[in-house]
Formats: structure tokens, sequence, C-alpha cells
């Protein structure tokens, strides 16, 4: 059985309420729901994956539409001892999928800042998300293996927040196609 994780309802909107071998999982957003509800999710039941498919704004202003998968993510919002941006005081600086994909960065709060994504562009991230590193370092914790499939919804500048709305129905329909497709149901 595979677990089928998003952040939000919204984000499953294109998803039947079942999916044959996925249990689903609404987390809420941030790190700190997302780490809570996945590992509560991990804790009663075991699975062969975790899918995770949501919304992230795009970073990189080449990045394509559509859905890309996830190979790395980092916490833009951190600092260590140090003053070193991205870097946890206790956690890994960055956690793996173990599969190729884009840089994400994850942070608590929604971007939708151009100065803030000048700050983040420069670290090499494609796209910014507000649960990549939790779910991917909890599915660590587990040993679960773990997919991270984002659509993008907006520019994560002036405006992205009018953009997310506005866009969150036709991400869920491409999420919908592309794990369609990937796994068969």
């Amino acid at each position: 059985m595979k677990l089928l994780v998003a952040a939000l309802a919204s984000e499953l909107s294109a998803f039947p309420d079942t999916l044959p071998g996925f249990d689903r999982l609404v987390t809420g957003p941030g790190k700190l729901q997302a780490t809570y509800a996945l590992t509560r999710a991990l804790d009663a039941n075991t699975y062969d994956e975790i899918v995770v498919v949501g919304t992230a704004g795009a970073i990189d202003p080449d990045l394509a539409e559509g859905v890309h998968e996830v190979g790395t993510a980092f916490q833009h919002d951190v600092t260590d001892l140090d003053g070193i941006s991205g870097q946890h005081v206790s956690l890994p600086a960055r956690v793996s999928t173990g599969r190729d994909g884009v840089l994400i960065a994850t942070g608590d709060h929604f971007v939708d800042d151009a100065e803030v994504t000048a700050v983040i562009r420069p670290t090499g991230a494609a796209l910014v998300d507000m649960e990549t590193y939790a779910y991917i370092w909890v599915a660590g914790q587990f040993g679960v293996p773990i997919r991270v499939y984002r659509a993008v919804s907006d520019s994560a500048e002036d405006g992205a927040l009018t953009d997310w709305r506005d866009a969150v129905a036709r991400c869920s329909v491409q999420l919908r196609e592309f794990v369609a497709s990937a796994y068969g149901v």
C-alpha cells in the first residue's frame, strides 16, 4: 500500500476520494503540521512508498509549468549558530528522496515577494513550498521511500497568492493526470 499525501484538500480536488492501492493523507500546511501528520500516519501503518503531490512556486524563471519531481529539499527560513542561512542547528542542511529531481526551498510562509525569491534564487532552488523538507525528513526517519511531485502554481513573487488561489484546481488536474500515468490508477 502507498500513501498519497497533500498539504491541502484543494490540492487533491481532481483526485477521486479513493484510489486503488493508496491511502490518503491531508496534513495541513507548513512544516510542523506536515511533520506531525505524516509521523502519526507512519506510526499507525506500514507503507511501501509515500507519494506527495501539491503546488509550488517557481523560483527559477526558466522552469516550465507542469509537474516536477523533487530530488532534494532545504529549509530557506532557518539559520544555524554561525548565521548560515538554509542550515538548521540540528537537522541536515538538505534532505533527499534518493532520486533525480529539482531542488526545492521549504519554509513556513507562503512566498509571494520578489525580494524573498531574489534571496532564494542563488541557492539553485527551482521551486519553493511549505512542506517538502518535512515530508522527506520524516520518511527518512521511518525508512520509507518517498517521491514528491509539485505542480507549478505561481511565480512566488508579487501577486502569487492570488495566482495560487486561481491555479490550485488546474494544478490538481495536472497532478491527477501525472499520478494516473505514473502509477496506472
